[in-house]
């Protein structure tokens, strides 16, 4: 599809269009990992005692994934410009890949908590009716899962990692996501060793890792719409005006998180564009690459980041002590035996609630 692969006969800066577009990509990542960090400071300073939440574990995913993404658009420009030979091969593969596991990471953790929903509200018996918990609460955890104060100092706990315990279908995204991060280390590996007089073609080999990562965002886009079909079911029969409300951001996380990733992982099953830090920028031509380029990483990765934050922006409420034990919903990460016994109370309360209008 474009140039190709290697260092040029002298260092060249990637054409004006080329670096336009990776300059705009670069600036929107970066705008939304500032976001996304700042968004932690403010839940943390909401609630400077509170654990890690899922809206917290969240956010940091979504920064984190976005970050790399802007120092991976930075280094490709520095790279092309001062014609560094390792960043076509081994070093641009690494700084390509991790960003897209992390954001892999972050929306399989969202489908996770989407299915511990669906699950606990088919499993969960009749609770009393609680008018505070809502669809945004069981769905992003904007609720704390807090530590049991009778066993703390008077030191921040907040980023305290000591007796977490990760609930059962986020261990196996946990397991997905090491699995992952496993097998691009090898595809590293095995570019490296290509590098030589190797008969290996190390794009080739790049080239289908970036395929099988295209694979599995398809999946995880098939999974979200059947998840969130279910919860868009399930929340028109509760009458209530949060529910409404969170029921067109299931709706719409679903439909955008399938459009990103059907256009995305079409780019990658048929175009080289994935690997683009490998092609000579300074050769690439036209409208078409950037464009790709545009697809690839903004509709792909950028609007559903966007749209996750857009979703989850509402700052969790003060958690006093008059309410310690009123705030938790379906666990993500829960802290030895008190975190054990919370459970989801809004499913129990729409089945209290539509019985309610049944009668």
């Amino acid at each position: 599809m474009l140039a190709e692969v290697g260092g040029g006969a002298g260092g060249h800066c990637p054409s004006l269009e080329m670096l336009l577009v990776i300059a705009a990509l670069a600036c929107v990542d970066g705008a939304l990992a500032l976001l996304a960090f700042s968004q932690v400071v403010r839940i943390h300073l909401r609630d400077h005692e509170a654990g890690w939440t899922r809206q917290k574990v969240l956010h940091l995913m979504i920064g984190s994934s976005n970050l790399g993404y802007f120092v991976f658009f930075v280094l490709t420009v520095v790279a092309s410009c001062e014609r560094w030979y390792c960043w076509s091969r081994m070093c641009g593969f690494i700084f390509m890949a991790y960003p897209s596991i992390l954001f892999l990471a972050a929306f399989l953790l969202l489908l996770s908590f989407w299915v511990d929903f669906c699950h606990q509200a088919k499993d969960e018996g009749d609770v009393e009716d609680n008018e505070g918990h809502n669809m945004q609460q069981a769905l992003l955890a904007n609720s704390m899962i807090r530590q049991d104060r009778s066993d703390e100092g008077n030191g921040c706990k907040c980023c305290s990692f000591r007796n977490i315990e990760v609930e059962g279908r986020q261990k196996f995204v946990a397991a997905v996501i090491m699995l992952v991060f496993v097998l691009m280390i090898a595809f590293a590996v095995i570019i490296w060793i290509g590098n030589g007089n190797s008969p290996i073609d190390s794009v080739s080999i790049a080239q289908i890792y970036a395929r099988l990562i295209a694979v599995a965002f398809l999946l995880l886009g098939g999974a979200i719409v059947c998840y969130g079909i279910t919860l868009f079911l399930k929340l028109r029969k509760v009458r209530s005006e949060s529910a409404s409300c969170d029921m067109w951001k299931v709706a719409g996380l679903a439909a955008v998180c399938m459009m990103s990733f059907t256009s995305s992982a079409s780019v990658a099953l048929s175009t080289e564009t994935p690997l683009f830090y490998s092609l000579r920028l300074w050769d690439i031509k036209g409208a078409e690459p950037p464009l790709l380029l545009i697809v690839y990483f903004f509709i792909g990765s950028s609007v559903p980041s966007a749209f996750l934050l857009w979703v989850m922006r509402e700052l969790p409420r003060p958690i006093t002590s008059n309410t310690q034990g009123d705030h938790a919903t379906v666990t993500f990460i829960s802290y030895g035996p008190a975190g054990a016994r919370l459970s989801n109370q809004w499913a129990a309360a729409a089945s209290s609630r539509n019985q309610d209008v049944g009668d």
